[in-house]
């Protein structure tokens, strides 16, 4: 569900016509609903109650500040790769206690950073980064609390891109090492073992990958504790999938996806952190633009619209599909036609989609893509010196820009010319 409808025959975002927005702001433009961004956060809590549970929004999904104070202000924890999404979580108000650091490279500056400011946990993912957090914790006097990511060797079922548990992954240790590990971890100073994590993917669309793997996690608890281990908190990692397409495919509920985690680790008397971000962030944002032209090709038309690849990379990265509806309601039966639909940039790969049947538009008229929540604006670039578009959040009848399209000055500011030229 989403707070993106038709009123009085112009696509709305809660009470606000994105036609307002536009006005004001210009196209392109990322929207957000505050009404579905909670909404979606409180499905996951109420399908992990009464289990003890933490849901930590991933911050690579959509960083923009203002949308993590939202989640923050509803009791969300803040799932973070990078000194910089720590530092955004922080800035956002969250808490170090809800703050989880993930990711395969963490440098020494990122742990101290984190251990100084504060952290619920690191999320190892290597034998090198285990002693490398020892060392830096030692240094500092300090404790630092470590889950330990196991690869279960479970094929998600997902784009290859965006796979991690598989053995030929980049992510966590083989889950046959973890005892070895493990025994190494509760010899190192500096570090408590708290608990196990685990994640295989993003855009799952059936639980089944994700009941193998939970299982997998709950047998290692058992072997874990037997070897002495005090295993009190289990990070199950995101993925949970959306649905890009409006049809009858939808992915598994959070509901079922909690009876799932119940059924699997929850009689295992451990916490519970899942790290959704797709799922509580994709279908709370649009992207909207607007068409330049309508061009007549040999064979087909095209659609060229102001926003381009460097606004929005999941259909040139990942051939991805959204769905792209007009801002003003087409009338009922009105005739469709197919288009590409393209940007600007100077590439062939700047297309969103190919023969798409769309109802019949002209130049200036305004589409919508929907789902463009996580991984649109975070993956943004200015690519062709096009400036990076804002975005804009959405509560009931009012809106805020909360981040500015910067001007051609503002991005020239940015490059030195060296003296000698």
């Amino acid at each position: 569900m989403d707070h993106f409808i038709y009123k009085n025959g112009s696509l709305h975002a809660e009470d606000v016509a994105l036609s307002d927005i536009a006005s004001q702001v210009g196209t392109p433009f990322y929207c957000y609903s505050t009404a579905t961004l909670t909404r979606h956060y409180q499905l996951f809590t109420e399908a992990l109650s009464p289990l003890p549970h933490l849901v930590c929004f991933a911050i690579k999904s959509l960083s923009n500040l203002a949308v993590l104070k939202t989640l923050a202000d509803v009791g969300a924890g803040m799932d973070v790769v990078s000194a910089g999404e720590y530092m955004r979580a922080k800035a956002a108000g969250v808490p170090g206690d809800r703050i989880v650091f993930s990711g395969v490279g963490k440098t020494r500056d990122e742990m101290r950073l984190a251990l100084i400011g504060g952290i619920r946990q690191f999320n190892v993912e290597s034998e090198p980064e285990l002693r490398a957090l020892s060392q830096v914790a030692s240094s500092l006097g300090l404790t630092a609390p470590i889950t330990i990511r196991v690869n279960p060797d479970v094929d998600a079922k997902t784009h290859e891109k965006i796979s991690t548990g598989k053995k030929g992954d980049k992510f966590g240790i083989p889950i046959s090492r973890a005892r070895e590990v493990y025994a190494e971890a509760a010899r190192l100073p500096g570090l408590d073992v708290i608990g196990i994590d685990v994640h295989i993917g993003s855009q799952l669309t059936s639980l089944e990958p994700f009941e193998a793997a939970y299982l997998k996690v709950a047998d290692l608890t058992h072997t874990l504790r037997a070897d002495g281990h005090n295993i009190r908190r289990l990070d199950l990692g995101g993925g949970l999938g959306i649905p890009y397409t409006r049809d009858n495919t939808a992915p598994p509920l959070p509901m079922d996806y909690g009876a799932m985690v119940k059924r699997t680790v929850g009689d295992l008397g451990c916490e519970i952190e899942i790290e959704p971000g797709r799922l509580i962030s994709g279908n709370a944002g649009v992207l909207v633009a607007q068409v330049i032209y309508v061009k007549h090709g040999e064979d087909r038309d095209f659609l060229i619209l102001d926003a381009a690849m460097n606004d929005l990379i999941r259909p040139a990265m990942y051939g991805a599909h959204h769905d792209i509806i007009p801002v003003v309601e087409p009338e009922a039966g009105a005739e469709q036609q197919p288009y590409d639909i393209v940007g600007p940039i100077c590439e062939s790969g700047d297309t969103f989609a190919k023969a798409r049947n769309m109802p019949k538009l002209a130049e200036g008229d305004m589409v919508a893509f929907r789902s463009a929540g996580a991984y649109g604006a975070v993956m943004s670039s200015e690519y062709n010196s096009r400036p990076l578009v804002p975005e804009v959040l959405v509560k009931g009848d009012h809106f805020a820009v909360i981040r500015a399209r910067p001007s051609f000055d503002e991005m020239l500011s940015r490059d030195t010319i060296p003296e000698w030229l």
